[in-house]
């Protein structure tokens, strides 16, 4: 009964894979709860699942499908980060929508799908309650939006102009300035890689985990380096006393 009321089946389909699935589907939920009857993505729901999936031996691809109107630009753009920053192959596939913020989690994977109907809407961000009218307040907007557009653009085949001129294109939204993508109009503006659904997507991630695991395997029976030559006189030789190099405090990588 319960897996009927839940799932609408009598019994889930079971099947141990290597393919992490992570679905963000409905409003990405930030730093603030959204009301009940919003269908949401809650970003510390999915931070875990991909920090699981980072470090899970067994796990070897991950594939993110979105269905996402977008939702809180921080949160959104915290799972894009981490997403590209996967040493794990990485396949995204869009179907229904991947709007606004769900534009950077869609390019943030290693190869992008859209489905043929799928439809992807560009517009710059909005804030929503309180909005002091200073100029601070229009600055700090603009440095969003250019966290958001260098984002996109270094993962996917877009420029920046052609990205910034859709996104502040007239007279195709009615209420809104931007534009909307459909299907194969996102591959040919270069901010998606292919057209194609599920089984086009699982074949990538599968192809990339053989790729994956030929740049992880070490040649074996490897010979032995040759050994310097001694000192002249036969000499053994020694470890110098002076200083040996070290890094500077503070000078390693963060």
């Amino acid at each position: 009964m319960e897996s009927i009321e839940a799932l609408g089946t009598t019994e889930a389909p079971v099947n141990k894979s290597n393919i992490h699935v992570l679905t963000i589907i409905g409003q990405i939920e930030g730093h603030l709860t959204l009301p009940p009857q919003n269908k949401t993505t809650r970003y510390e729901h999915i931070i875990p699942q991909l920090v699981a999936a980072e470090l899970n031996p067994e796990i070897e691809g991950i594939l993110a499908i979105l269905n996402t109107v977008g939702g809180d630009v921080e949160a959104g753009l915290a799972l894009a980060e981490m997403m590209a920053s996967l040493s794990k192959p990485t396949v995204s596939l869009v179907l229904g929508g991947g709007h606004s913020i769900g534009v950077p989690i869609a390019v943030a994977a290693d190869h992008s799908f859209i489905a043929h109907t799928a439809t992807m809407t560009i517009h710059p961000i909005r804030l929503s309650g309180l909005v002091i009218g200073v100029p601070q307040t229009y600055e700090y907007l603009d440095k969003m939006q250019d966290r958001v557009v260098k984002f996109v653009v270094a993962n996917s085949r877009i420029s920046e102009a052609k990205y910034r001129e859709l996104m502040f294109r007239t007279g195709e939204l009615a209420r809104d300035i931007g534009t909307v993508l459909v299907g194969k109009d996102a591959v040919k503006v270069g901010l998606i890689d292919d057209v194609g659904g599920l089984a086009e997507a699982v074949a990538k991630v599968q192809e990339l985990i053989g790729h994956w695991r030929a740049s992880r395997q070490r040649p074996k029976n490897r010979p032995n380096p040759p050994k310097p030559p001694g000192p002249p006189g036969g000499g053994q030789a020694s470890e110098t006393s002076g200083p040996h190099p070290t890094s500077s405090p503070g000078g390693g990588p963060r």
